[in-house]
């Protein structure tokens, strides 16, 4: 979903050469995740009620190389961490993997977190890392993609897109319509599969 939801963000020849990339990153197996201890203390926060300590110590345990990273988020999670209102009213929530068939493209659709508020609301929480804002683009796309599956992600939660670095919520455009988002998504998937397909044709 990350490499998909990115893609849809670029335009003109910045998308082929953002999937020529993709491709070569994948065929390399690379791409480690260096957000995964993060997570885990926002999680812990989240889960033990501790008011963000977990995301205080976390700078001091993580490797020097990643730790400018880590104090860059830090802020903005707490930030969100906050916004949740009463530690005693919410809980983590499990949620599940699922795969969306956009088009010809199957696009893996998967959570960080789910929540679960003592009035009943329940969200599924994808977080963004990234130094710039998510786009309008790149929004829409990964909320519609966790609705459109949320029986199998968290059933009856409310998709929820938080740009981390900032502390922002993001949530779906109520007056978008899933229809004309779903055409444009078959769009994009139909260019990004071809695009693919071309990276590996080999020269002439």
């Amino acid at each position: 979903m990350l490499g998909f939801t990115r893609y849809v963000s670029r335009t003109g020849p910045a998308k082929a050469t953002f999937v020529g990339g993709l491709r070569r990153q994948r065929e390399r197996r690379s791409g480690f995740n260096p957000h995964g201890q993060l997570v885990k203390a926002l999680k812990a926060d989240i889960a033990f009620r501790t008011g963000g300590s977990y995301l205080g110590g976390v700078v001091d345990v993580v490797k020097d190389r990643w730790k400018p990273l880590y104090e860059a988020l830090r802020a903005g999670a707490r930030t969100y961490l906050a916004s949740l209102g009463d530690p005693e009213r919410v809980d983590l929530a499990q949620t599940r993997d699922a795969i969306a068939t956009v088009g010809p493209l199957a696009v893996k659709i998967n959570p960080h977190f789910g929540l679960r508020y003592a009035d009943g609301r329940r969200e599924a929480v994808r977080l963004h890392f990234d130094e710039e804002p998510p786009s309008a683009e790149a929004a829409t796309a990964m909320l519609h993609l966790m609705a459109r599956h949320m029986d199998q992600i968290l059933p009856n939660a409310e998709p929820v897109l938080v740009d981390l670095r900032r502390g922002v919520v993001h949530r779906i455009d109520a007056a978008a319509r899933p229809a004309d988002v779903e055409s444009w998504l078959a769009g994009e998937a139909a260019a990004f599969t071809a695009m693919w397909a071309a990276t590996a044709a080999p020269a002439a």
